[in-house]
């Protein structure tokens, strides 16, 4: 028979195990009018819980409510929008500025969150607000959505929270975080253009080879005479098309689950595959300069905030957005740690280029290692950005080219056999 003690601590642990959520209140969107001290009319919207809480705001602020009114979900309901890193971006930018003009952060982020066009974003920044007024750090708070703030964010508002310099912190998070997203853009840029054309080519010369080639198919069978070598591999190459395209397709879709599947799961993997970007002609250039870049900007920004070289390095390694670079910056990371200088380390590494070694061994040296790195970023992004405008200026004309032929290949396949046709008769 269990004691009373045994009951209990079964008890608790069960509460342990199971323990209650707390109940979030819904919050929805009202539009209201209302007027100022001087009798002025004014309106607007705001979100919140109840129609009680929005005119308690507003009386707040000065304001007399005098219509307020629930809006309705639209057509196909209230969707909200997925938050994004430029959304980060303007947060943090509008959080920096209104502090430096002297607005405390909790008001400023009680601005910043009800004036925000994305009610995802609003709900982020209204759930920050209420942990920094339940006295929660700001970098503590940001930890608690590692969705949108990663480490090197929270790391660097800890830095500035300690130092007293929150809201310069903020602004050089804010323009690292518009850099790298621009910088994304243009690589992005670059891969897209070409994946497009592909990707449009394949669908013409699929409906080529269904559609179009069996109607052809059927002419050819009334000549009654033997077509010529390359009209028949491609008349057998549709056929294949036809019966396997289920197949194929089927195929493809599973080879692309697979390697996305073991994409997020085999750092062996991903290191293979950026290892082979790297080498790729005219691309693996691009993706060089990019990975330098990210890891100039990054480091520069860290070290401008005070954070130690090593801790920084570790923060570095995750934003370089390459398995081989961040591979490179954890041993130059454990070479720091044993005292060993960050040139030093840096040149043991075969990535870097020499004018990247001595801006920062002239930094190192000058004790302006942020300045010069932030330098090293300027180029290497610029470098990024006209590498981009030259790779699509070289590949327009060249995807046109290959698919000129192509398609040029497969029509002239399905007219060869009229043409010997016209030739026979021609020379009867």
């Amino acid at each position: 028979m269990a004691t009373a003690v045994q009951r209990t601590r079964r008890s608790s642990s069960r509460k342990r195990k199971n323990p209650r959520k707390p109940e979030v209140e819904k919050a929805y969107i009202y539009s209201w009018e209302g007027a100022d001290r001087k009798g002025r009319k004014v309106k607007g919207e705001t979100r919140a819980s109840s129609l009680a809480l929005v005119k308690a705001d507003l009386r707040r602020q000065g304001l007399t409510p005098l219509k307020v009114r629930r809006k309705s979900a639209s057509l196909f309901g209230n969707r909200k929008k997925k938050i994004t890193a430029k959304d980060i971006a303007v947060f943090s930018r509008q959080l920096a500025t209104m502090m430096a003009a002297g607005v405390p952060m909790v008001q400023a982020m009680d601005i910043v969150g009800r004036g925000n066009q994305n009610p995802s974003m609003q709900d982020l920044v209204l759930a920050l607000k209420a942990d920094v007024e339940g006295g929660t750090s700001l970098a503590a708070a940001l930890a608690k959505h590692p969705l949108y703030f990663d480490d090197l964010f929270c790391n660097l508002v800890e830095a500035g929270e300690h130092a007293g310099i929150l809201e310069n912190l903020l602004d050089k998070i804010a323009t690292y975080k518009e850099k790298t997203e621009s910088l994304k853009g243009k690589i992005k840029k670059a891969l897209f253009y070409p994946a497009a054309v592909i990707l449009v080519a394949i669908l013409v010369i699929a409906i080529i080879m269904i559609f179009v080639i069996p109607q052809f198919e059927t002419l050819f069978q009334g000549f009654g005479a033997d077509l010529p070598a390359f009209t028949r591999l491609v008349v057998d190459m549709s056929k294949f098309v036809q019966n396997w395209w289920w197949a194929m397709l089927g195929g493809f879709i599973l080879s692309v689950y697979v390697f996305a599947y073991f994409w997020k799961r085999s750092r062996t993997l991903r290191q293979k595959v950026d290892l082979v970007l790297l080498k790729t002609p005219i691309i693996g250039a691009i993706l060089h300069k990019a990975a330098i870049a990210r890891f100039a900007r990054t480091l520069s920004t860290m070290f401008a905030a005070g954070v130690p070289l090593v801790e920084a390095l570790e923060s570095v390694s995750g934003a370089t957005g390459n398995v081989v670079y961040s591979d490179a910056v954890l041993k130059m990371r454990e070479d720091v740690a044993t005292g060993q200088s960050l040139t030093l380390s840096m040149k043991q590494q075969p990535l870097f280029p020499h004018m990247v070694n001595q801006m920062v061994a002239i930094g190192e040296e000058s004790g302006a290692l942020d300045s010069m790195l932030g330098k090293v970023a300027d180029f290497y992004e610029e470098e990024v950005d006209n590498a981009v405008d030259a790779l699509s200026s070289l590949l327009e004309p060249l995807i046109m080219v290959v698919l000129g032929v192509i398609v040029g290949g497969l029509v002239t396949a399905m007219y060869l056999p009229i043409f010997q046709m016209g030739q026979a008769v021609l020379g009867k």
